[in-house]
């Protein structure tokens, strides 16, 4: 009856609503969605088992079944992880004005385009909902607006920052000369390197968007979700950025 649902019900929906909603979006588009679907089609299948009185197959599904929580744990381990870390977070631009973060999306873009143009090699992550507060404590704290120039500078050869990769977190550099994960798939180009490898590796273990330089080819590259999209230029990375962090 609706006149017995009490407060506590309705919290306890809206909680659930929420978690199941975060928990769709993080795995969207990736191959843990083919999972899910998979494991529905095993449900629906163990129903039917049980309709049609199949003793066998429902048996088989039964043992399945039970150690389904485990099964959930150790496939959707990442997902898993990323859903409890977004909890809690704030929007991408919540302490930047209007007016920075239009210039955000210029800055860094033009950045990326000169050190191409001069074969500075560069690694910028870009922190969305997950933070990276872990690999930023490995590297050197800094706390500055989104510069071309600056962002130059750090990344020209001879600074003591070039190494390593740049952390940005609420349209502000927070830190730079940070070590990342390195992406070991066995699909990964071999002539990638180091900072490929690892821009893939932190877009695979957290929701991040991760800008390479190449600097051997000059290339613009950018990662997210564990895909690396190669050979982008300017106006292609800015659009990306925009559908990203907005």
């Amino acid at each position: 009856m609706i006149t017995s649902l009490r407060w506590q019900d309705v919290l306890d929906i809206i909680v659930v609503a929420f978690i199941i909603y975060r928990t769709f979006l993080l795995v969207k588009g990736t191959r843990a969605t083919q999972l899910i679907v998979g494991i529905i089609v095993i449900f629906f299948v163990f129903y039917l088992s049980k309709k049609l009185e199949l003793f066998a197959l429902g048996w088989i599904l039964n043992n399945f079944a039970s150690s389904i929580i485990l099964v959930i744990v150790v496939v959707f381990q990442n997902e898993i992880r990323q859903v409890l870390l977004a909890l809690g977070r704030s929007p991408f631009f919540k302490k930047i004005t209007y007016v920075k973060e239009t210039l955000f999306f210029d800055e860094l873009s033009n950045a990326c385009t000169v050190m191409g143009s001069k074969k500075i090699g560069a690694l910028i992550v870009i922190e969305r909902e997950i933070g990276l507060e872990e690999f930023m404590e490995i590297g050197v704290r800094l706390d500055a607006e989104v510069n071309a120039e600056l962002i130059l500078s750090v990344f020209q050869y001879a600074s003591p920052l070039h190494d390593g990769a740049m952390i940005v977190r609420d349209g502000r550099i927070r830190a730079a000369s940070c070590i990342l994960p390195l992406a070991m798939k066995d699909t990964i180009d071999k002539e990638l390197g180091t900072r490929h490898r690892a821009a893939i590796g932190i877009t695979e273990v957290t929701d991040a968007v991760a800008l390479v330089v190449s600097e051997e080819k000059g290339q613009i590259s950018y990662a997210y979700k564990g895909e690396l999209h190669r050979d982008v230029h300017g106006d292609t990375l800015k659009k990306a950025l925009l559908e990203f962090l907005r």
